[in-house]
């Protein structure tokens, strides 16, 4: 089997909110279970929360959000990969490469010209792996993350 998205229903919450990423690299993304409450504080439409499966087994989480007010005062509107925490016993293989071409393919589907993606810096974060997938580095900072931008 290849690996899916499924829509987060209560069938499957548990499992999202179980995924754990490895412990050097808690402090580069929010728990499931925080990503999920900020996705359903926004309004209908605008977050898209989706567990990773494979063989039926989850192995990941993502959130993406859609036209979300950037700056918070609506001068500014992206596409954003919010989070992606993949479980640590399946990192490496491909799963996080999976999450972030399913969201630019949804994007795309909708018409977005860029996805942005934002990272905290150190040895154990993202970056490499966001650099790795053609996200190219910005001058911006949003609360304290780097700020990267993939053209679709």
């Amino acid at each position: 089997m290849s690996p899916r998205l499924e829509e987060i229903t209560p069938r499957n919450l548990d499992a999202a909110i179980g995924i754990r990423v490895r412990p050097e690299q808690e402090y580069a993304v929010a728990p499931v279970a925080q990503s999920l409450a900020e996705a359903y504080a926004h309004p209908a439409g605008v977050a898209w929360p989706r567990l990773i499966v494979d063989d039926g087994r989850p192995v990941g989480f993502l959130t993406a959000f859609f036209d979300i007010d950037w700056h918070r005062d609506g001068s500014l509107y992206r596409s954003v990969l919010w989070r992606l925490n993949v479980s640590a016993d399946a990192q490496g293989r491909g799963y996080g490469r999976f999450a972030v071409e399913s969201v630019a393919a949804e994007l795309r589907r909708r018409g977005a010209g860029e996805m942005y993606v934002s990272r905290h810096p150190g040895p154990d974060g993202p970056e490499a792996f966001h650099l790795g997938l053609g996200f190219c580095p910005t001058e911006e900072m949003d609360t304290g993350e780097r700020v990267g931008a993939l053209e679709l």
